[in-house]
């Protein structure tokens, strides 16, 4: 399989939305707005939905099938995954994130994403768990060999991977 696409976020989110059935911009937009389940994780405001949308369609990930009446308001375009699309998500929605970090934000909305498709979250959560040690051991060993600031900042870091490990750990015995 060819390499995943260089995306932001929240075309990522958009991506794996459009994905999940034929659908429009509006009805993404809903989807990601902070009150609902994805939105809380991470919300993407509509303007950025429609250029999510506009670059998906560029890179031959998404198409626009038909457009229909709107309830109010302009014609809207039904949104489809393309193949390489729907083979780009299945693929990003196992992938671990790279960073602590990126725990808070790409995890949660990957794991909000795989629930509205009724994945189990289990072999993501262990990929996760398998990513990170290698990065606590790593920040084991700078927090040894650290003096001055260097000893405070590596210990801050030892602890948030510490805590994001806790975490992963908590959702894998549910």
């Amino acid at each position: 399989m060819p390499a995943l696409p260089a995306l932001s976020l929240p075309e990522w989110i958009v991506l794996t939305l459009i994905d999940e059935h034929p659908t429009h911009g509006f009805a993404i937009a809903t989807l990601t707005a902070e009150k609902n389940d994805v939105g809380r994780a991470w919300h993407v405001p509509r303007p950025i939905v429609y250029r999510c949308i506009d670059r998906l369609v560029d890179l031959e990930l998404v198409r626009r099938e038909a457009t229909e009446a709107g309830d109010r308001g302009p014609r809207r375009s039904i949104l489809s995954s393309t193949a390489d699309g729907a083979t780009f998500v299945r693929a990003w929605l196992r992938r671990p994130v790279p960073h602590v970090r990126d725990l808070r934000s790409e995890l949660l909305v990957k794991l909000a994403l795989r629930l509205r498709r009724d994945l189990p979250p289990d072999d993501l959560i262990a990929a996760q768990q398998k990513a990170l040690a290698p990065v606590r051991e790593a920040l084991e060993n700078q927090k040894h060999n650290a003096d001055g600031f260097g000893a405070i900042l590596a210990s801050w870091r030892v602890e948030n991977v510490n805590a994001a490990l806790r975490f992963l750990d908590s959702l894998a015995t549910h």
